[in-house]
């Protein structure tokens, strides 16, 4: 299989030895690995009929964190046009929209916030902006994740239909949720944090499992961080 282009580079590649080759060798092309991203629980929170906006934060306070996810066929590695890349998952207090109270912490619901999803280009991919995500009772920090074809737009900025092609979550390195549960706005959660590796999802299997590739946006850990993963599904 053969990728080319923002597709390849997220992906793991495989290439000939860098010796130059001799006349009596023949060219080895570079060839792309596509992974099977793990299926995981959909979880207790999930709501249908979300928004489809690129910003899902609203009002809540927290780091900045902006999602870059590619979907692609995990068998031809091509990315996927016009999947829908839906998420969700609670705040710095571990409260989910549409389930206040849960954890512990009481606060208004206005039943939308941190919830919606946006359809991927040409190229696959789909631009999130959210906050970094707090965490409750016996769960690592994570986020919901699910990708959709065949969606049907609706009038109120919502979709409905089409077909699940993966459910899943992604995870957050443990070093850097360590730096960001000291803000004062996470240390505002006062439920025992569950690390990476305590949690009963996570696998360990690193990318394959929904790990990010966090990257910091600016000199500080408020500043945010910019998140990245190709997610290959059977499409």
């Amino acid at each position: 299989m053969i990728a080319t282009g923002a597709t390849a580079a997220a992906l793991t590649v495989g290439a000939a030895a860098p010796e130059a080759p001799t006349a009596a060798q023949a060219p080895v092309a570079a060839a792309a690995v596509c992974t099977l991203t793990k299926e995981m629980t959909e979880g207790p929170y999930h709501l249908d009929g979300q928004f489809v906006r690129a910003d899902v934060s609203e009002d809540k306070t927290g780091i900045p964190l902006e999602l870059t996810l590619t979907v692609v066929d995990d068998s031809t590695c091509a990315p996927l046009n016009k999947a829908l890349v839906e998420i969700w998952h609670c705040d710095a207090l571990g409260e989910y929209s549409g389930f206040v109270g849960n954890n512990g912490h009481d606060e208004p619901d206005n039943g939308t916030f941190l919830r919606g999803g946006v359809l991927t280009g040409s190229d696959g991919v789909a631009r999130i902006t959210t906050v970094y995500p707090g965490w409750y009772r016996g769960r690592c920090v994570h986020i919901h994740v699910k990708v959709h074809t065949d969606v049907t737009l609706t009038a109120d900025g919502s979709f409905t239909g089409g077909q699940e092609l993966h459910t899943g979550q992604l995870f957050f390195s443990e070093t850097i949720t360590t730096r960001v549960a000291a803000l004062a706005t996470y240390a505002a959660n006062t439920v025992p944090r569950t690390t990476l590796a305590q949690d009963g999802i996570y696998d360990d299997g690193g990318a394959a499992s929904g790990l990010l590739t966090l990257t910091a946006l600016g000199s500080s850990t408020s500043a945010g961080y910019a998140g990245t993963l190709t997610l290959g599904v059977e499409s």
